[in-house]
């Protein structure tokens, strides 16, 4: 029960930090495969602490920008000025890059600057790979095929696994020299180089770059709410309505019964399907359908069979006796007499739940927007077959450990509350 309770504890934790930390509003952005702040990122790279298992670790992407680096500007004319800047990184490791990026941007009035741009080694040499007047903004990508090799001093590949040591490449402080002649006053430049690696924070990314951290933070608040709310919603509802069923009996307790089968012959997960692809995927819709399916299921029966054992205890004829009404006998003695056995199916119903919303995700008509833990393993999927088992493992790991710990504790709190279990 400790365990369980401290796996609960810190689940509730992390979502607070979700919750202060990153907006909802604001992760639901980043979470937008389309959002160019993901654009810098490796495509399905496993996090860095993976590194503590290679014997050659993988580099880190990493990101040099020019506001962070120091200009010079020289007048030469009147109408002529020069400005100068240089962004400089260090590469420590023997393995290449997976790729070089540099974004770069001016911003004039009517004429054009003249730019030149040159790679730097840190053995001195340079190699110029831009000169002319670029756009207002503008990418250059070095990779494998287009001088990567070449530009970190290393030999042509022969085949051999990027995730071995490239012989040959030079360590040190390489630099990228932008150098820019304006012709009219009020110009100004900017830019960054990406420096792309294999590996990339503390839970990884997607095949679309997005930091895998933001789904799994907000994939524990939303997975705790969702299925807290839809616990709440399907017992306690399920179990009123069989108490007022027992205490009235009749037609009230037959029209229960048969609303119950019914209700227990829908398949629920066909109709969210069918809900998502023709109505709403949003959560929230899932969520009141789930509640109003799952408030009648065989629980109710059991509920039932609970309520008449109680329906002719001594003091409900005592209450009959004095004249209470049946509003009052139902809410204020029938109910709170069982309602400790309510507590350990709240608890044991909420694992359930989560791995609904999961599977919801995962058939691909989970919420469009809300980052969940079902969303981050829908989008695993496709790097599963390329070898990248983070993408899956880590939202896998969650799920299970979540209904590891409310199952556990469940079972618990039935052996409390359950006088016969406590007697086993």
């Amino acid at each position: 029960m400790v365990g369980s309770l401290a796996i609960i504890l810190a689940l509730v934790g992390v979502s607070l930090y979700a919750i202060v930390a990153i907006p909802l509003s604001e992760a639901i952005a980043l979470w937008d495969e389309t959002n160019d702040a993901w654009a810098d990122t490796p495509r399905s790279a496993p996090p860095a602490w993976t590194n503590l298992f290679r014997r050659e670790k993988l580099p880190e992407t990493r990101i040099v920008r020019m506001e962070d680096v120091r200009s010079t500007t020289e007048t030469l004319t009147e109408a002529m000025w020069r400005e100068t800047a240089i962004l400089v990184f260090d590469y420590p490791s023997s393995i290449l890059p997976a790729e070089v990026v540099f974004h770069f941007g001016v911003s004039y009035d009517r004429l054009e600057p003249l730019v030149t741009l040159t790679w730097i080694k840190p053995d001195g040499t340079e190699t110029q790979f831009f000169r002319g007047n670029p756009r207002q903004s503008a990418r250059f990508r070095m990779s494998r095929e287009i001088g990567l090799d070449e530009a970190f001093g290393a030999p042509e590949p022969d085949g051999a696994r990027i995730d071995r040591p490239e012989p040959g490449v030079m360590n040190g402080d390489y630099a990228i020299r932008i150098e820019a002649l304006s012709f009219e006053e009020g110009f100004s430049m900017d830019g960054r180089v990406v420096i792309g690696g294999y590996v990339y924070g503390s839970a990884g990314t997607d095949s679309d770059g997005r930091n895998l951290m933001i789904g799994l933070l907000w994939g524990t608040p939303i997975a705790l709410v969702f299925g807290l709310l839809a616990t709440l919603g399907t017992t306690v509802f399920g179990f009123l309505f069989a108490a007022i069923g027992a205490w009235h009996g009749g037609w009230v307790d037959a029209a229960v019964h048969r609303m119950t089968e019914v209700s227990m012959m829908i398949p629920m997960l066909p109709l969210l399907i069918m809900v998502a692809k023709f109505y709403s995927s949003s959560l929230w819709v899932m969520l009141g359908i789930i509640i109003a399916l799952g408030i009648l299921t065989g629980a109710v029966k059991s509920y039932r069979a609970m309520f008449l054992q109680v329906k002719g205890a001594p003091y409900i004829e005592a209450a009959r006796a004095y004249g209470a009404g049946n509003a009052r006998i139902v809410f204020r003695y029938l109910i709170p007499k069982l309602l400790p056995a309510l507590v350990p199916n709240l608890v044991l119903g909420i694992p359930r739940f989560v791995f609904l919303e999961a599977s919801l995700a995962v058939l691909g008509i989970g919420d469009p927007v809300l980052p969940t833990w079902g969303k981050v393993l829908s989008s695993g999927r496709a790097a599963l077959y390329l070898g990248h088992y983070h993408c899956v493992l880590e939202p896998a790991i969650l799920l299970i450990v979540t209904g590891l710990a409310f199952t556990m504790l469940g079972y618990v709190l039935d052996r409390v509350f359950n006088t016969q279990l406590r007697e086993i």
